[in-house]
C-alpha cells in the first residue's frame, strides 16, 4: 500500500502508469513530474518514465491489504485511456469487486470511453467514479458520468481554471476542488470556487475544499502550505460515506 498526501484519499493503488495530455489541466501534470523521478530513481515500474504501462504485477495488490482503506486508483495514469486494453480494465474492476473491505475513487478525463465501456463492467457500491473538469468547455464530462452505472459520482474540478457557470448536480454525491500547485502553477479566483460551493449547497452535494495551491485567496503566490485550505473562512471536508461491506 502507497500512503499519500492526497487530501481526499489515504492510499494509491497504480495498476497502469504513464499517460498523456488531452486538456488544459494536464499542462503542469504532477504525476508526469513525478514519474521522471521515479525513472532516475531506478524504480522498475517506471522505468518508461511517462509512457502508459501496464502493471499487471500490481492487480492484486489491494486483496492483500487487510485493513479498509479510501485508495485512488491509477493516480499516475487514467484507466480509461485509449491504449488501456478493455480485458485490462475489466481485470482492475474484478479486483475492485471482490476487495469490497475498501473504497475505490477512479478519476478520469476520458469521460467518453468511460460512457462507452460503462455496460460492460460491474460497480459494486465500493466503486466511486470521477471525472474532472477544469473549465466550461469540458463540463460535459459531467453527463458522460451520470449515465454510467456508478452508484457514487464525483467531480474533480482541480486545477480549477475558469468559472464554470451554472451546474447540474442531479446524480452527482460529491465536488472536489482545488487550486494548483508547482511553480508553474496556473491561479484560481476565490470567486470561482465560493460559486461552485454555493451551487453545491443548493443542489444537496457534499463539498470538498481541497487546497488553494501556489495561489491564494488574495491572488498572491506562496507555498501550498502557506495558502493552505480554507475558502470563506473555513474547512470543507464533505464526503460520502464509505459503503458497508465485509471484512
Amino acid at each position: 500500500m502507497k500512503h499519500t498526501k492526497i487530501e481526499w484519499t489515504e492510499a494509491t493503488w497504480n495498476p497502469v502508469t504513464g499517460c498523456d495530455k488531452i486538456s488544459p489541466g494536464c499542462k503542469n501534470c504532477y504525476a508526469e513530474v513525478m514519474a521522471r523521478r521515479l525513472k532516475a530513481m531506478g524504480q522498475p515500474n517506471y522505468r518508461d518514465g511517462f509512457r502508459l504501462t501496464l502493471q499487471p504485477q500490481m492487480l492484486e495488490l489491494p486483496l492483500k491489504w487487510k485493513k479498509p482503506q479510501m485508495i485512488f486508483v491509477n493516480s499516475m495514469s487514467d484507466l480509461f485511456h485509449k491504449d488501456v486494453p478493455v480485458e485490462f480494465i475489466e481485470r482492475v474492476f474484478d479486483v475492485m469487486n471482490k476487495a469490497r473491505r475498501h473504497t475505490f475513487q477512479v478519476l478520469t478525463k476520458r469521460a467518453e470511453r468511460l460512457a462507452e465501456l460503462s455496460g460492460r463492467l460491474s460497480w459494486s457500491e465500493n466503486i466511486w467514479m470521477g471525472v474532472s473538469v477544469e473549465s466550461r468547455k469540458y463540463a460535459g464530462r459531467i453527463d458522460e458520468l451520470r449515465n454510467t452505472g456508478a452508484q457514487i459520482k464525483f467531480l474533480s474540478l482541480e486545477p480549477l481554471l475558469g468559472p464554470l457557470g451554472a451546474l447540474d448536480l442531479t446524480g452527482i454525491d460529491w465536488v472536489i476542488v482545488g487550486g494548483e500547485s508547482g511553480h508553474k502553477a496556473r491561479p484560481m479566483k476565490a470567486e470561482w470556487a465560493i460559486d461552485i460551493q454555493r451551487q453545491c449547497a443548493a443542489q444537496n452535494v457534499k463539498f470538498f475544499f481541497k487546497q488553494w495551491g501556489a495561489w491564494g485567496a488574495d491572488g498572491q503566490k506562496r507555498s501550498k502550505k502557506t495558502n493552505g485550505r480554507l475558502l470563506s473562512e473555513k474547512e470543507w471536508n464533505d464526503r460520502p460515506a464509505p459503503a458497508a461491506a465485509p471484512v
